[in-house]
């Protein structure tokens, strides 16, 4: 069985124009748990702002959020995974650029985000898959 991105991933993704402001963003975000919205250019996928952004960028920097806007604010460019890819990939990539969400996007095309939180699940499912496995290898009996 292959642990890809495409079955772990939420499909359901929150995005708003880069050009809305950073309380109206602030307030979208507020609505859910999720912590994040993908930030759109004349609708394609340019950033991600996080409820973190909204502390360290504006907050802190004691700006004004109702002068700014998400595009100002967002992380970018985008790091993003295949929905192909495998869930080992996908940590690999948060590892490395010390993020929690990732934009599951394929040709410019936005399909899911598969977070930390998901691919835990879904290493937990490997191992318990694995485990299994080498049991019923080992097994004089073929369990």
């Amino acid at each position: 069985m292959s642990y890809l991105v495409k079955h772990y991933m939420k499909k359901d993704v929150r995005a708003i124009e880069d050009k809305a402001s950073v309380i109206v963003a602030a307030q979208k975000i507020g609505e859910t748990d999720d912590g994040y919205l993908i930030i759109l250019s004349e609708g394609r996928p340019a950033g991600i702002v996080t409820e973190n952004d909204f502390v360290k960028k504006v907050l802190a920097k004691g700006l004004d959020p109702g002068k700014l806007t998400v595009g100002e604010i967002m992380s970018s460019p985008l790091v993003t995974v295949d929905p192909d890819e495998d869930l080992l990939k996908s940590s690999e990539m948060m590892k490395q650029h010390k993020i929690r969400r990732l934009p599951v996007v394929k040709e410019g095309i936005i399909y899911g985000i598969i977070t930390a939180d998901a691919i835990a699940v879904g290493c937990g499912d490997y191992v318990d898959r694995s485990v299994r496995d080498i049991v019923r290898w080992t097994s004089p009996f073929g369990v």
